[in-house]
């Protein structure tokens, strides 16, 4: 797969149009996405520090991404969770997703959201169902 099919691959949602993804580069099981920053991801109009449900969303779908590169396709989420590591400032995220394991049925990857100065923001771990559609 190409980085221009995996683009139009992960841009299909309009959700993932709206947050600006981008993927950077992706192979052996790792992929990298900029998210372009929104001004209505802002929870708190007086610190200004981004909502949490984005940078689950983006922790999600780096993961998912990770393991949908390898797949060719899509793949709904079973689990996850998600730690929180300090606010997300205005400015684009960079997203890392990797594969912890792939099999058959289930498979499990992880992801990390850097702001542009390389801090991590938040990181989590996913479970996805990888069985072959029917």
């Amino acid at each position: 797969m190409t980085l221009e099919e995996l683009q139009a691959l992960v841009t299909r949602a309009p959700y993932h149009q709206w947050l600006g993804l981008e993927v950077v580069s992706f192979g052996g099981g790792e992929i990298e996405i900029r998210a372009t920053w929104r001004e209505e991801w802002v929870v708190n109009p007086d610190r200004r520090y981004t909502h949490g449900g984005i940078l689950a969303a983006l922790v999600d779908l780096a993961a998912d991404w990770a393991l949908g590169a390898e797949l060719g396709r899509g793949i709904p989420t079973v689990d996850m969770r998600v730690d929180y590591h300090r606010p997300a400032m205005p400015g684009d995220l960079i997203c890392k997703g990797k594969i912890v394991r792939q099999g058959g049925m289930f498979s499990v990857a992880e992801a990390s959201i850097f702001d542009l100065d390389g801090k991590l923001c938040a990181s989590g771990r996913g479970v996805y169902l990888t069985a072959p559609p029917k």
